[in-house]
Order: structure tokens, then sequence, then C-alpha cells
């Protein structure tokens, strides 16, 4: 393998904005939310072309297919480039389900919500 094509897949999940931070993509992999080719990894696994990554980002589990590592954070144009997403239109139906999904939604000019409310919002949203 070529040194330039060496890349971390905390490094890659950052650069290609799977995940907002490096950190957060870190803290994905020690959690066991990421996987590479069907096996648990940790931050410092090294990826190469043809990788199958799947990460669970809740309520949907995403899957890409590396087409070539990148170490350097790029545009969300670009990234296209680097990534081909593969995931199943139902797991993009849970997403979608999940945001489009009103259960926060509060009459304009009612104000904040008081402590009990807040509590109530708060378990609605784990149940979905």
């Amino acid at each position: 393998m070529d040194e330039r094509n060496k890349v971390r897949i905390d490094k890659f999940l950052w650069s290609v904005r799977i995940y907002k931070t490096r950190s957060q993509a870190s803290e994905a992999c020690r959690k066991g939310k990421v996987y590479v080719n069907n096996m648990e990894t940790k931050p410092s696994r090294i990826i190469s072309e043809k990788d199958i990554i799947i990460t669970k980002k809740l309520p949907a589990i995403y899957t890409f297919r590396v087409l070539q590592p990148v170490g350097s954070r790029v545009s969300a144009k670009i990234a296209a480039t680097f990534i081909e997403d593969i995931t199943p239109e139902e797991e993009k139906l849970k997403q979608q389900i999940k945001t489009s999904h009103p259960y926060g939604y509060r009459e304009k000019g009612s104000g904040r919500p008081t402590k009990k409310e807040r509590r109530t919002i708060d378990k609605l949203k784990d149940e979905i």
C-alpha cells in the first residue's frame, strides 16, 4: 500500500463528513458503532479501497464503500468522489420518519416549556 493512502478510519470518517468532528468519529469507533468489512473496529484501523464501512447513527444504520482513502477534510461536493453510499432505502426512510415527526411542536406564542412539559417531551423523544 502506498504511504499516502494509509488513512485511519476516524480521520476518514471525519474527512468525508460522516461525522462532524474527528473526536466524534473516534468515540463512535470506541463505542462499537463503526464496522469495517463486518468487523468492529478501533479508531486507529487503516482503511483501503473497496472497504465497506457500516456506521450506526440511530435510528438508521448507514453503509458506505470506500472509493479512495482521503486524509484531509474535503467539501461536501467533493466527498462523494471518495465514498459511495450503499445504504438500503429502508434505512434512509427511518431517518426521514424521525426528522419529519413533529413530536416537539409547540404553538407559536406559547413560550418555553415548563420543567414538567420538557420531561414529557424528552420521554416521547426516547420512545420514537
